[in-house]
């Protein structure tokens, strides 16, 4: 078991993410309590999500932006090197040919903060899903 130093709260994993105190409530909330070098990178696939399909619903669940209509949803995620988008297994399959340079497992894409976010692909992507 390790104990979170900051706010006393046990986990299986040492030095396991998570938040300490109230989660955030809003996508910009979310996105101000990150690093500051994060905060391009997030604003923009939150930009690109937004742009991509008009009348999606945007939350906070599980304490990460998430986005869903009719049923359908993807959401995102910060992470220390790269941000982490959840499209769902189908996705990856359908796009496999065009994120061969982006690290991938089960349902998420891993768009490093090291290079710029294919916006365009993002987009094609969040569309494929939410439509």
């Amino acid at each position: 078991m390790w104990i979170c130093p900051k706010c006393g709260r046990e986990f299986k994993r040492t030095n396991q993410g998570h938040y300490c105190g109230k989660a955030p409530e809003t996508v910009l909330e979310y996105i101000a309590s990150q690093p500051l070098e994060t905060h391009s990178h997030l604003t923009e696939m939150m930009t690109t999500i937004q742009n991509s399909v008009p009348c999606v619903d945007e939350r906070i669940l599980w304490s990460m932006p998430f986005y869903e209509k009719e049923g359908k949803s993807v959401s995102f995620s910060a992470c220390k090197k790269h941000i982490s988008l959840y499209v769902g297994v189908e996705a990856i399959e359908e796009f496999v040919s065009e994120l061969n340079e982006f690290g991938t497992k089960k349902n998420a894409v891993y768009f490093p903060y090291s290079k710029e976010l294919p916006i365009e692909l993002i987009g094609k992507i969040v569309t494929w899903c939410l439509n």
